[in-house]
């Protein structure tokens, strides 16, 4: 799976777009990854919009993953599902979807960035970097900084994205600090134009593949 441009779905960051049409305009721009988050959401709304981005990005050959629920990954035939600190085990994930499934994981840290990559994980999601405000808590509160990337880089050779606050202007510097890709919620889904603003940040992330 190419990490190099990830898209998060969160349409509370959207107001001019619904989460289909941001998905098909980052498809349109370039994106590598689809992951459904919409957490505002309930379980039923999320699994009817997972039906419908399924159909897209399985037409696209784009790889849909599904935020903290197994259940919903299986419902929906996703192509895997990404964990955080309250989710399920990697491995108890794992036995749930098919053999194939993909298992990603959130980390913050380089001892659990070892964990997640001793359990299996199939790629890490590294962040808050820049800080975020797509969870409850302050920017500052949830900022690692370049230097942990680096450090986690350093540590597993598991591929990660980089996530929290990346835009087409930082990117660049996370890639270059050891992350495969960018993972980003309001860069494409906030955007006035999805596509344009997704085919910006995956220029800057392939531009600065190339010259590690």
């Amino acid at each position: 799976m190419n990490l190099g441009t990830y898209l998060v779905t969160d349409d509370d960051h959207s107001e001019n777009h619904s989460t289909v049409d941001v998905v098909e305009a980052a498809i349109a721009g370039g994106v590598d990854v689809v992951q459904l988050r919409e957490k505002g959401r309930s379980a039923r709304d999320r699994y009817e919009l997972g039906l419908e981005l399924r159909a897209v990005t399985r037409e696209a050959g784009v790889p849909l993953i599904v935020n903290d629920r197994v259940d919903l990954a299986r419902a929906v035939e996703a192509d895997g599902v990404h964990l955080g600190d309250d989710d399920v085990p990697v491995a108890v994930a794992r036995e749930c979807l098919d053999d194939d499934a993909i298992v990603g994981r959130s980390v913050s840290t380089v001892e659990a960035a070892r964990e997640a990559a001793d359990a299996g994980a199939d790629y890490l999601g590294v962040g808050a970097i820049y800080g975020t405000t797509s969870k409850d808590t302050a920017p500052d509160e949830s900022r690692i900084g370049l230097d942990r990337v680096r450090a986690i880089a350093e540590a597993v050779a598991t591929p990660f994205v980089g996530i929290g606050g990346v835009t087409p202007e930082n990117a660049g510097d996370v890639v270059a600090a050891g992350a495969d890709g960018v993972a980003v919620i309001s860069a494409i889904t906030g955007a006035d134009d999805p596509e344009a603003a997704t085919r910006a940040l995956a220029e800057t992330v392939q531009e600065r593949r190339a010259t590690e």
